[in-house]
């Protein structure tokens, strides 16, 4: 069929369809325009609760620390006890207590470098942080998901430009995981193979969303995209969780990380913002069948630095849409170079 015409694509790991309509493409923009500017980062800066030695709410003080940093969430949306019980008034109006732990990740003491300027050492650091923190929170006897995520950039909701990701542990699953995980068991019943080993190998039979790969990593815009840029990064071989990588993978992964985000930032030579965060299997012991280890890049930005994508009107109340294909997405992003516009490695 004529992709460049309006068609719908179907998202097996959600089991949704996407509207998408190409032509729309070449509309005039008359709408909203974000006024961002290049702001230059200092390495410290003795304003940011972020920082190295630097005091946190409640007069907590952060260490001189050298590599990443972790440290529980002094504002954070779950506790580990649960409130007291409280009975719904009908039986449409549900409620239970939720326990978890939040906690923030700093990637590193520098308050200007983000992943694709960070050496891939101290990425790799990051993942190894990750990774320890999902063994950690998911050992607790009342959790059972691991959420890990990045915002990135003050559109995204982030309040604080000190590059982090924060880890929240919870004692359900939440819904879009619990959706991801239900669809590749479905799809692991019937067919007998997992959803995502599947699809990856298709895609990189395909190659024309493809947007960066290594021995063990892609990197590539999905056939049901939403979001202008967004990508999905999938491990080659079958795995999990992050702490099922062994060495070898956590290399790989840290390397495509900065090599992705490199790109992203080079798209429209700012800091480029977006929503990240992996996916992977609960840690209640209970198994998960045909569940993939997965990372999703959410990024808003449209057309350039300052038209940027909102989910309206019939995308909240229809369908998603979107007006660029995945595959010229893709095209855009592989065609960028991964030396960061910024220079070289941060040291």
């Amino acid at each position: 069929m004529n992709l460049d015409a309006p068609h719908r694509r179907f998202n097996p790991l959600t089991r949704d369809w996407v509207l998408v309509s190409p032509h729309r493409a070449r509309r005039p923009w008359l709408g909203q325009v974000e006024k961002l500017a290049r702001e230059v980062l200092p390495a410290y800066d003795p304003a940011c609760y972020l920082c190295p030695g630097n005091e946190r709410a409640g007069g907590v003080r952060n260490p001189a620390y050298a590599s990443t940093f972790v440290f529980d969430n002094d504002f954070a949306a779950l506790l580990p006890d649960p409130g007291p019980e409280v009975e719904g008034s009908h039986p449409l109006l549900t409620i239970e207590p939720e326990v978890g732990a939040c906690r923030v990740v700093c990637f590193s003491p520098r308050h200007d470098l983000g992943l694709p300027q960070l050496p891939l050492a101290a990425v790799e650091a990051v993942i190894t942080t990750w990774t320890g923190q999902t063994v950690e929170l998911g050992s607790r006897a009342n959790i059972r998901y691991v959420q890990i995520f990045e915002n990135k950039g003050a559109m995204m909701g982030c309040s604080n430009p000190h590059p982090h990701s924060q880890v929240w542990a919870t004692g359900q699953i939440p819904n879009e995981a619990a959706r991801e995980l239900a669809a590749q068991a479905a799809y692991l019943d019937e067919h007998g193979s997992c959803l995502l080993c599947d699809y990856g190998s298709a895609e990189r039979q395909d190659g024309s969303r493809i947007v960066c790969a290594n021995q063990h990593f892609t990197a590539l815009v999905p056939f049901w995209a939403v979001w202008p840029f967004e990508v999905l990064l999938l491990p080659h071989r079958h795995a999990a969780s992050l702490p099922d990588l062994d060495p070898a993978e956590r290399t790989a992964l840290a390397d495509i990380i900065r090599r992705l985000t490199a790109r992203y930032d080079n798209l429209f030579e700012i800091p480029f913002p977006y929503s990240m965060g992996f996916h992977q299997a609960p840690t209640d012991g209970r198994g998960c069948p045909g569940q993939h280890l997965h990372a999703h890049f959410y990024p808003p930005l449209l057309r350039s630095a300052t038209v940027r994508k909102f989910m309206v009107g019939y995308e909240m109340l229809a369908m998603p849409q979107r007006d660029i294909t995945p595959e010229t997405a893709a095209e855009r992003l592989r065609g960028l170079s991964e030396v960061h516009f910024l220079g070289g490695d941060g040291q």
